[in-house]
């Protein structure tokens, strides 16, 4: 199924390489012009602007709730009925240390509130709690795309591999335009999307 988007494009292939180039451009932006700093760090009205940024060029349900109930391969994410609760509840969960970080982030990706592209937004809205409250972020070049998907995958029942996985690949270099933009293709990368290097564009 194509997804309905502002571009009028019914082809997926097509749809993806706009959807990439587009976002990844708009990825940039959020970091060179400082829009970045404009985030609440940790809460959903972050996480929405964050995806609004990224995909309002493309799609009119940037930063929307989702309306549909989704699901990846053998797992369902949280029912449409529950999701403002959910989101309610993950907001309120504490993020001063690693370990709560990783378990809100957990929380969120279960939630999973957008129609699409909640792990490229997410994972921003990720490294901003991490900056904020232990002055780190990861860097998502030396995390490899098969052991995060699956410890993602593992992690609604056990966090430690993901836990482990992401504290090994920390990083102080927190303000670095560089790492942020390797950052951004390698997010991208775990979700099939790589015709296009974010600094190039």
């Amino acid at each position: 199924m194509i997804l309905e988007n502002k571009l009028n494009i019914n082809h997926q292939v097509e749809l993806a390489r706009a959807e990439e180039k587009l976002s990844k451009k708009k990825a940039k932006q959020l970091f060179d012009s400082g829009d970045i700093e404009k985030v609440a760090v940790g809460t959903f009205p972050g996480l929405s602007f964050i995806h609004t940024y990224l995909f309002s060029d493309i799609y009119h349900f940037a930063g929307q709730i989702r309306d549909v109930n989704i699901a990846k391969g053998n797992f369902r994410f949280a029912s449409v009925l529950y999701l403002d609760a959910a989101l309610q509840r993950i907001d309120a969960m504490p993020q001063g240390t690693f370990d709560e970080i990783i378990e809100k982030y957990v929380e969120m990706n279960v939630a999973h509130p957008f129609r699409e592209g909640n792990g490229r937004a997410t994972r921003i809205w990720l490294d901003l709690m991490l900056k904020k409250a232990i002055r780190q972020v990861v860097d998502w070049n030396l995390v490899d795309k098969t052991e995060y998907l699956s410890a993602m995958q593992r992690s609604v029942v056990k966090d430690l591999e993901i836990k482990t996985l992401l504290k090994q690949a920390l990083t102080d270099q927190v303000d670095d335009r560089a790492l942020f933009m390797k950052g951004i293709d390698v997010s991208y990368y775990y979700e099939g999307y790589s015709e296009f290097k974010t600094a190039g564009l």
